[in-house]
């Protein structure tokens, strides 16, 4: 490959190994058992559910709903659907904006729920850290949860936590193929890698981790900025409410306004003796 190019091989593989994950386990031996060694540049990508249930975030909680309430910072949107089940997309603690707030009621003991790593970000700091000391080389981690799309049906693996890792890959100001300024383009390398890992981890495989080889380019000495920094928020997010809640909100809106606008008319326009 090119100096600071596109490889031209990667591989990506998720060993068997890796049981039942209790809270308090050793996670970073549990992972590093399973792989068995890890060369320099090596990414190590791995679902957040097994990072929660390590660190104990699984709770007792008789109604789902009032849990992802206790999540939520900020409604997006909400639909019943022809089922009768409510979906809802919210922001969550994290910054995250996705359906349930990333709690997770599958795989658990009835009666409880999975609540996404306290600080992900944190979680591939401390992993990236143990492996290191076990095998001697740099690598870099990241932890992943499954979202939506606004524009797309179906869902895919994104990067929530990430350690050593180049999270997006700034190509603005360089130049395309054709030698032309390349302005805007700012590649999400580390969704793509946790995307790329979902096809091999899989969904019900019971093999929450992968290895990911041939990226070393991305690997970086220190810990990095983490996967927080791919959170789009503020004036940049362009998609705050739902549809059919903007559409709400503007109605809303307008009405007082135009409410404040007549009650302006009629008392201080007659009041002071305003032709009208």
């Amino acid at each position: 490959m090119e100096p600071g190019g596109p490889p031209s091989d990667v591989r990506c593989t998720a060993p068997e190994g890796i049981g039942e994950v209790e809270a308090g386990a050793d996670l970073a031996a549990l992972v590093a058992d399973a792989l068995g060694t890890l060369e320099a540049g090596d990414i190590v990508v791995i679902s957040s559910k097994v990072v929660s249930k390590a660190e104990g975030r699984q709770v007792e909680a008789a109604d789902r709903e009032q849990a992802i309430t206790d999540e939520t910072v900020r409604v997006v949107a909400t639909r019943r659907q022809p089922n009768g089940a409510l979906t809802r997309i919210v922001e969550n603690r994290l910054g995250i904006v996705g359906a349930a707030a990333g709690v997770d009621a599958s795989n658990v003991a009835e009666g409880t729920v999975l609540l996404l790593p306290e600080d992900p970000d944190a979680s591939a700091r401390a992993l990236r850290t143990a492996l290191g000391a076990r095998f001697g080389v740099a690598v870099g981690v990241i932890v992943t949860d499954t979202l939506g799309r606004p524009w797309r049906v179906g869902q895919t693996d994104v990067a929530i936590g990430a350690a050593g890792i180049t999270v997006v890959d700034d190509l603005r100001g360089s130049l395309d193929a054709t030698g032309r300024r390349m302005d805007v383009t700012v590649v999400a390398v580390a969704d793509e890698i946790a995307a790329m890992a979902d096809l091999v981890k899989g969904k019900a495989m019971n093999r929450p981790v992968a290895l990911v080889r041939g990226l070393g380019r991305l690997v970086t000495e220190d810990d990095g900025p983490g996967a927080r920094t791919l959170v789009r928020t503020g004036p940049d997010d362009m998609f705050r409410r739902g549809t059919d809640e903007a559409y709400a909100d503007g109605y809303r809106d307008g009405y007082a306004e135009g409410s404040r606008e007549q009650a302006g008319y009629t008392g201080d326009d007659v009041g002071n003796g305003r032709d009208g």
